[in-house]
């Protein structure tokens, strides 16, 4: 299936690129998302009248990202949690927790947009972890899990 980029897609192009994908991908995601359309010749000749609009859009939503990272940049968070003797943590904290704790802090922070690679954190410490606000913005914040007293 080949279809035109409505926004820019990481690992997949830019804005106003044709690329094949597979069907699934684009009739279950990208076209319902509203980031992507079919590639048919009407559909080109639409996308090219309205490529100065979107391209204003996605010059926003960058500007937007460029602003929470210069914001979340300025936190320090430290996220308490039910801890044993040892330093393991009763539980584990996950994205839903940092991004909870991000927003208490004064930072709007999705769970979707916090990346933890290596699983949820079971021990205390100090860990760094990204958060993508963009494709093009990726931040990595140091949080310190401590011992609830």
């Amino acid at each position: 299936m080949e279809v035109i980029l409505l926004e820019k897609i990481a690992n997949l192009g830019d804005l106003g690129d044709k690329v094949s994908i597979k069907a699934g991908y684009g009739r279950n995601y990208l076209v319902p998302q509203g980031k992507a359309v079919a590639a048919t010749a009407e559909k080109l000749k639409e996308f090219e009248e309205r490529r100065v609009e979107l391209e204003k859009v996605a010059a926003e939503k960058l500007a937007a990202a460029n602003t929470r990272a210069t914001a979340l940049n300025k936190l320090t968070v430290v996220i308490a949690h039910k801890a044993g003797d040892e330093g393991k943590l009763f539980g584990s904290v996950g994205t839903q927790n940092i991004a909870d704790a991000l927003t208490e802090a004064g930072a709007k922070v999705e769970k979707h947009e916090v990346r933890m690679p290596d699983g949820v954190i079971r021990q205390i410490g100090s860990y760094d972890i990204d958060i993508h606000l963009h494709s093009d913005v990726i931040v990595t914040l140091s949080i310190e899990i401590a011992a609830e007293t």
